[in-house]
C-alpha cells in the first residue's frame, strides 16, 4: 500500500494523477451518507476488505464504531478465505465495502458474509467499479454495469435504497490517459515528476469540465465508479 494512502484518498493533492477521481468517489461517499442519514453515532460499522480503512475517519467522525476486517493479519479482524468472519449474526449497523467487490471472485460468499453480520435492517454501502484499468490486489476479475451490479447484489436478498454514479466516460477516458502518462513517468525518478506534475494538473481540470458537460444520463450508465446503499 502507498505510503500516506489513507490520507491522500480523503483529501487527494491537485497535482496528482488521480485526484479527480478520488476526490469524486469521497464526495460520492459522503452524498450517500448525508442523503440517507446513516453513520450516525453509536452505530457499529464494519469494513469488509477493509485494507488501511481509508474512510474510517468520515465515519470515527459521526461517532460510529468501526471495526476492519480483511485478510491481511494488521486488520482488527482477520479473514481467513473460505471461513466465515469471526464476528457473531446479526451483530452491525452498518456494512461498507470500498473499492473490494472486483477484486472477490466468489460474490455469493463475500456477499453472503455481510448479509449475515448485518441486524434486520441493517444497511450495506458498497463501491465498486463500472469501469477502469486492470488493477490487481491481488487479483481483478470484474468491472460492471449499472444495471447489471444491482441486479448482482438485490439477487442476494439485499433492497436497493440508493445508487449514485461517479465520472463519466469524458472525464474516465481522459483518467486513463494521465493513468497511462504516470506509468511511464513514475519510472523517471525525479525528472518523471517534474514532466508529469503539468500534465496532471491539466488533466485533472480538463476532467472537471469534462464531468460538467456530461449529460446525468450518459454519466448514470456509464460511470467510473458506482456508489451503493442497499438494506438488508
Amino acid at each position: 500500500m502507498e505510503k500516506n494512502l489513507v490520507n491522500v484518498r480523503l483529501k487527494p493533492p491537485f497535482w496528482r494523477h488521480d485526484w479527480y477521481s478520488l476526490l469524486k468517489l469521497r464526495q460520492g461517499i459522503e452524498q450517500v451518507i448525508d442523503t440517507n442519514q446513516i453513520g450516525f453515532a453509536e452505530q457499529k460499522i464494519a469494513d469488509i476488505g477493509c485494507g488501511d480503512c481509508p474512510y474510517r475517519p468520515l465515519f470515527i467522525a459521526r461517532g460510529c464504531e468501526y471495526i476492519g476486517c480483511d485478510i491481511d493479519n494488521t486488520a482488527e479482524v482477520m479473514i481467513e478465505p473460505g471461513k466465515p468472519i469471526p464476528l457473531p449474526d446479526a451483530s452491525f449497523d452498518g456494512v461498507v465495502s470500498f473499492q473490494v467487490l472486483e477484486h472477490i471472485w466468489d460474490l455469493d460468499e463475500y456477499l453472503g458474509e455481510c448479509y449475515r453480520l448485518l441486524k434486520p435492517g441493517g444497511w450495506l454501502l458498497l463501491t465498486t467499479h463500472g469501469n477502469w484499468l486492470y488493477h490487481p490486489h491481488p487479483n481483478d476479475y470484474r468491472r460492471w454495469t449499472r444495471e447489471g451490479l444491482l441486479y448482482e447484489i438485490s439477487s442476494r436478498k439485499f433492497v436497493l435504497k440508493d445508487v449514485l454514479s461517479v465520472v463519466g466516460p469524458l472525464a474516465w477516458t481522459t483518467q486513463f490517459r494521465l493513468l497511462g502518462y504516470y506509468s511511464v513517468l513514475e519510472k523517471l525518478g525525479f525528472i518523471g515528476q517534474l514532466i508529469l506534475l503539468p500534465i496532471a494538473c491539466f488533466m485533472n481540470l480538463r476532467m472537471v469540465i469534462e464531468d460538467a458537460i456530461t449529460p446525468l444520463s450518459i454519466r448514470d450508465t456509464n460511470a467510473s465508479v458506482y456508489v451503493t446503499l442497499f438494506q438488508k
